[in-house]
């Protein structure tokens, strides 16, 4: 086999892109240019007669001819019985893509879509010569990578923060008095309530002796203004929409008791008999305070990724290939009707749930692969620039932490991937996952008010993490199907890194 490649020109009508449009493809605009090359391939004759024969077999496997064993009938046997040109059409069917992936892989073309195939010679006899045209994933440039600024919530736990707290133990641990005065918000009231329509008891809006928190507003609209001022043993009417309801319903209510809140005072005392763990008002707000900084942290962390990617993807100024966006979203939603699925819930269920429209859905989807994909190129870009590279070592150690995944020998994982040709496409994403490490080392970390952040206390100390989302589901590790923890959010549709989810690739054609 004898292949070249060439630039291809994209001869489509082209337009804006429809994947930034939003439902501009749903209204029928062209698609986006695309880098295309053209791999043309050819066989001698002597080659493609081994195909031949191979085809040949394949049939005498299914044929059933008296005085011959089944998938024992000769080639000649059955090319007097079928002819030549059967043989031929199923060697070029089984060949041709054999051909296609050799051209591909010596090439390096990084395919992010189907070639379209087109036989140029050999179809009925001679040496078979067919062309390839090969949508390839666009080589861009990022400007402005290394100046990333990311904003985060500040890791520190403020004043007003830890009051809020304090006040919501005080609260829990209230005592309700017995009041006489009016009715005030904030006051626990005890209510007699019927709600009619039509002269008809409106279902869940009568009851006796009900404990109310004045202020909740879970009655209906304006119902509580009608409470507060009331007297003790106040009988009310008047007309509000319940919450959840379109219609007005016709309330009567008896306002019985009225009690409020007393919340203890805190003392170094009340906090040693209550809050048993600590002795003085000060070591219980720290305790507060290291509590609220360790889950703001966490928060801080699971944004620095995401809001990193989001930065870095602002940064692409060129159109998303459809194709890779189109492929992205197919992950997404297949995905996501899976897991609606596995809980027994079917995504209609889910859609009329929420209040979403399909359109509504996919959109947001297509939203999450556009960006998915801009990041992909940019994390290429970045890896490009910097000269990142993943040595022997570094992929070794990722054999081996696939192997304890999927409790496999690491020598079993490089198997499969060498045989399922999945090792460049690891090695792409291990290079995407050291320029993510890069831009977290090199961007500009900051809170709400514009003060730096310690990146090292974002960072951890023990950050590893899942490499770039790529999916180790689609390689069969000696015939075992495994289920990772990588999630095509990739935001998957995304993957692990430092704990944190990420978007990353998909449309990988090869």
């Amino acid at each position: 086999m004898k292949s070249t490649i060439e630039p291809a020109e994209d001869t489509r009508e082209l337009a804006p892109s429809s994947a930034e449009s939003g439902d501009a493809e749903a209204q029928g605009a062209a698609p986006t240019p695309r880098q295309l090359v053209k791999l043309s391939v050819v066989v001698d004759e002597a080659e493609f007669d081994r195909d031949i024969d191979q085809a040949f077999r394949k049939i005498g496997r299914e044929a059933s001819l008296p005085g011959f064993r089944a998938g024992k009938v000769p080639r000649k046997v059955l090319e007097a019985r079928i002819g030549l040109a059967a043989a031929r059409d199923e060697a070029l069917r089984d060949a041709v893509p054999a051909y296609l992936a050799q051209a591909v892989r010596e090439h390096d073309v990084d395919l992010i879509a189907t070639p379209e195939v087109e036989i140029t010679g050999g179809a009925d006899e001679g040496p078979v010569s067919f062309d390839a045209v090969c949508e390839v994933r666009p080589v861009i440039t990022v400007p402005g990578y290394g100046g990333l600024r990311v904003e985060l919530p500040s890791p520190t736990a403020s004043e007003q923060e830890i009051d809020e707290a304090v006040d919501a133990e005080r609260r829990r641990q209230g005592s309700l008095v017995d009041v006489s005065r009016p009715v005030q918000s904030g006051d626990h009231v005890t209510l007699t309530l019927a709600g009619t329509r039509d002269g008809e008891p409106v279902p869940g809006l009568n009851t006796e002796d009900w404990l109310y928190e004045v202020g909740k507003g879970w009655v209906a609209a304006g119902f509580d203004d009608h409470l507060v001022g009331a007297a003790i043993g106040a009988q009310l009417s008047f007309s509000a929409n319940p919450s959840g309801m379109s219609e007005p319903a016709d309330f009567e209510v008896t306002v019985t008791n009225a009690q409020e809140l007393v919340l203890p005072e805190v003392t170094d005392e009340w906090v040693a008999d209550n809050l048993g763990e600590f002795d003085t008002v000060e070591a219980w707000r720290a305790s507060i305070a290291e509590r609220i900084s360790s889950q703001k942290l966490t928060q801080a962390r699971n944004q620095f990724v995401e809001r990193t990617t989001s930065a870095l993807a602002e940064l692409v100024d060129v159109p998303a290939p459809d194709s890779m966006v189109s492929g992205d979203l197919q992950a997404r939603v297949q995905n996501t009707v899976q897991q609606f699925q596995s809980q027994g819930i079917s995504i209609d269920q889910w859609l009329s749930a929420t209040g979403q429209s399909a359109d509504s859905f996919i959109d947001a989807l297509r939203q999450q692969s556009l960006k998915a994909v801009k990041v992909d190129l940019a994390l290429r870009a970045v890896a490009a620039a910097e000269a990142i590279e993943v040595g022997d070592d570094d992929l070794n150690a990722e054999y081996a932490r696939i192997a304890m995944q999927v409790r496999q020998k690491a020598s079993e994982v490089r198997k499969a991937y060498e045989k399922n040709d999945a090792v460049t496409d690891l090695l792409s994403q291990m290079r995407k996952t050291k320029a993510l490490d890069w831009l977290l080392e090199h961007a500009e970390v900051v809170d709400e008010a514009g003060n730096a952040l310690d990146r090292d206390q974002l960072l951890g100390k023990d950050h590893d993490h899942d490499h770039d989302g790529h999916d180790h589901d689609g390689h069969d590790h000696d015939g075992h199907d495994h289920d990772h923890d990588h999630d095509h959010d990739h935001d998957h549709h995304d993957h692990d890194h430092h704990g944190h989810d990420h978007d990353h690739d998909h449309g990988k054609g090869h």
